[in-house]
């Protein structure tokens, strides 16, 4: 274990294959042996994991629910998407051609925004295309 003046620590596993860093304002980075980042922030209660193959995540704490602490999910992929998990199970993909979709996994509820504007919505009941002309088709 090495100490800093500042007060870090910073602990080798023997292998040397994972390091852990104790920060004097109280966040943890990791570094494990797969090469994954992990890092916890203090203050924000925050953990945020950055994988070999670009991927990162990042989860929030969520204190609706006292009992379960859920968390918000982003995922950031090596071709720019985003793909983001509200507690409430809606996802929101971003994709890097600018393409938008939103659905709720609870209600199965899919809004799609496409790259010049149009907007569809998708549920049990029907299919909704908004175009820009402000013409509407639906199908139920």
């Amino acid at each position: 274990i090495l100490t800093f003046q500042d007060g870090t620590k910073k602990e080798i596993s023997a292998d040397k294959r994972m390091t852990m860093k104790w920060i004097s304002n109280g966040d943890v980075k990791k570094i494990m042996p797969d090469q994954r980042v992990i890092y916890y922030y203090a203050d924000a209660q925050t953990i945020h994991a950055a994988y070999a193959d670009g991927l990162e995540v990042l989860q929030f704490p969520n204190n609706q629910i006292n009992f379960l602490h859920l968390l918000f999910y982003r995922k950031t992929f090596t071709d720019g998407t985003q793909e983001i998990v509200f507690p409430d199970h809606t996802v929101k993909c971003l994709y890097s051609d600018r393409l938008k979709e939103t659905f709720s996994q609870m209600a199965q509820d899919k809004l799609v925004v496409f790259r010049d504007g149009q907007r569809e919505n998708d549920n049990a009941q029907l299919r909704r295309r908004e175009h820009l002309d402000g013409t509407v088709k639906t199908v139920f």
